[in-house]
């Protein structure tokens, strides 16, 4: 499949809001309008991704998963609106129940991310056809794209031919919003695409340890894949980072 090159953008009016606010971001006068934070703005319900390299894989996916699934994620005005919070502020705080409400709509919309038919022809790649970005492989950040699942891991001294599932990447507890009870979105799909079926799981229960909502929390979102994971600490520790 190749690279979807598309443009999004939202129109005139909306581009030059988000110039003049990344602009106002760096004026010593200005820079109270928003909300300073590494790569990231925000202004009302506004979030703006603020990168030296960037390319619209993140975007096409977002607009992929809203077309194809009820799952909440962030719409895309050259810029990103999405309301609630980070899913691990309070979360040691939360009962059970309320945990447990939160684990079956990430269960569900997990689910239905991972059932939409890969289109014909898609290789194991982002989203949008094009390389896929993970910081855990070795050597480089942008990897592919593969015909095959076997081609990936035959670069990973790896055997597989699963069929690749559309696959977040990277549901840290930051990229899991709520309100209440309510799982509202799941953002940050930049690193999202086709990849094997273990990858979601073994991503997950990799990213941020010290965090509220740990690893132990994936085993419930997640169908646990103990083997997929000990595979992935073994490729970890002699062919990426120890």
């Amino acid at each position: 499949m190749p690279p979807n090159t598309e443009p999004i953008s939202a129109g005139p009016l909306i581009r030059l809001l988000v110039l003049f606010l990344v602009a106002a971001n760096y004026h010593k006068y200005l820079r109270w309008i928003t909300k300073p934070s590494p790569g990231l703005m925000f202004i009302f319900n506004m979030c703006i991704k603020v990168k030296l390299v960037a390319t619209l894989a993140e975007a096409h996916a977002m607009r992929f998963v809203a077309e194809h699934t009820s799952v909440p994620v962030p719409k895309i005005y050259c810029a990103l609106f999405m309301n609630g919070k980070m899913v691990c502020q309070g979360w040691r705080s939360r009962s059970e129940e309320s945990k447990s409400r939160i684990y079956t709509q990430l269960r569900r919309m997990i689910t239905e991310i991972r059932s939409i038919p890969a289109p014909e022809g898609t290789s194991v790649g982002s989203v949008d056809g094009g390389p896929f970005c993970d910081c855990r492989l070795p050597s480089s950040l942008l990897w592919g794209p593969f015909c095959t699942t076997r081609d990936f891991h035959q670069a990973l001294a790896n055997e597989s031919n699963s069929r690749p599932v559309l696959t977040h990447g990277d549901l840290s507890c930051l990229n899991i919003l709520i309100e209440g009870d309510d799982v509202v979105g799941i953002v940050d799909w930049e690193i999202a695409g086709w990849l094997p079926p273990y990858w979601e799981y073994t991503c997950a229960k990799n990213v941020n340890p010290m965090m509220e909502f740990r690893a132990e929390e994936v085993d419930k979102i997640l169908e646990p894949m103990p083997h997929e994971l000990e595979m992935e600490r073994i490729k970890r520790k002699y062919f990426g980072d120890t």
